[in-house]
């Protein structure tokens, strides 16, 4: 007998630097009707309480904005992992913007406190930056830097308030004190649109990046057995997917950070699918479809339903 799926769904985008990604969960849902799809009716889900009218508050920190609130949203999506982990679920978290993977990232965590936790980041960007880093404050690019506890301080830029700074301490503990992923346990697949505080944290913190380019070269399978032997004393991972990790001219530009030269939909299943292989993927998170955005009708929306759809069938996992 497997685990029972369950759909988180977090209609969050105020982590964000443009509107929309909170409309995202309901274009992937509409693909799945369009397609005559039964998906969302076959399993268990779970809404997150949202507070996405905090867009129409004043922002007290240009550095990290709405940070009391994103502390607000994560910590219920900590919860809401956490309690379903601890349910023997596996948790599909659908979310607005990648600020949630903090959330969820902690939620696993705090379900395994004494257990290494392994990351599979599939994205465009690194989402390194911290509120001393930060050029845009937009928190969606912050996730990481909270979940390794590092605020890379030797690259600040920022003079940040010290009620900014104590919300960023808050964040930096959800569900869990201190880092909920050490920099050796995480590997990056397909970032390419980077800043250069970001590079020196990768290079600092030696963050293995598997470029598309490396990926397509070496080939697939190899990167992938690659980095799961890099991981095998982890005893969970966590697999954090972000629509742009996909290459925007081939299929979308419906995501707030588009970016070209990405991976396509069958890459992302191979990726994904050999991973959830290892039968130690507890949690799958899928973020940032944008329908605001998209020129191509619901194509990202679509292509999202179609990579999800995928690999539900590799979720099914025995009990341990």
């Amino acid at each position: 007998m497997g685990k029972a799926i369950k759909l988180i769904k977090n209609r969050s985008d105020i982590g964000a630097g443009t509107r929309g990604s909170d409309l995202g969960i309901d274009a992937i849902e509409i693909a799945a009707i369009n397609n005559n799809s039964d998906y969302f009716n076959q399993f268990e889900f779970e809404d997150v309480k949202t507070h996405n009218d905090s867009i129409y508050d004043k922002n007290r920190s240009s550095f990290a904005k709405r940070i009391e609130h994103v502390v607000e949203q994560c910590t219920r999506v900590c919860d809401a992992v956490k309690e379903n982990l601890e349910g023997n679920y596996f948790p599909i978290v659908l979310s607005g913007d990648h600020s949630s993977a903090l959330g969820t990232l902690s939620g696993v965590k705090a379900a395994y406190p004494e257990q290494n936790i392994g990351v599979f980041w599939i994205d465009a960007h690194a989402d390194l930056h911290s509120p001393y880093t930060s050029p845009s404050g937009n928190i969606h690019g912050m996730p990481l830097s909270a979940a390794l506890g590092d605020d890379n301080l030797s690259c600040q830029n920022n003079e940040v308030a010290r009620e900014t700074q104590q919300q960023w301490e808050n964040m930096k503990n959800i569900g869990y004190k201190g880092p909920k992923v050490l920099a050796e346990n995480l590997i990056y697949f397909g970032v390419r649109d980077t800043e250069e505080e970001e590079d020196k944290q990768i290079e600092k913190l030696h963050i293995k990046n598997y470029k598309v380019d490396e990926v397509r070269y070496r080939g697939l399978k190899t990167c992938i057995e690659e980095a799961l032997l890099k991981l095998t004393h982890c005893e969970v991972l966590y697999i954090s997917f972000d629509v742009d990790a996909m290459d925007c001219d081939m299929i979308s530009d419906g995501t707030g950070t588009p970016v070209p030269k990405g991976f396509d939909q069958y890459e992302i299943i191979a990726i994904i699918n050999q991973i959830v292989k290892t039968k130690k993927v507890v949690c799958i998170e899928f973020v940032e479809v944008n329908p605001l955005l998209d020129t191509k009708g619901n194509k990202m929306a679509e292509t999202a339903f179609e990579i999800l759809e995928a690999i539900t069938s590799a979720l099914i996992l025995p009990i341990k």
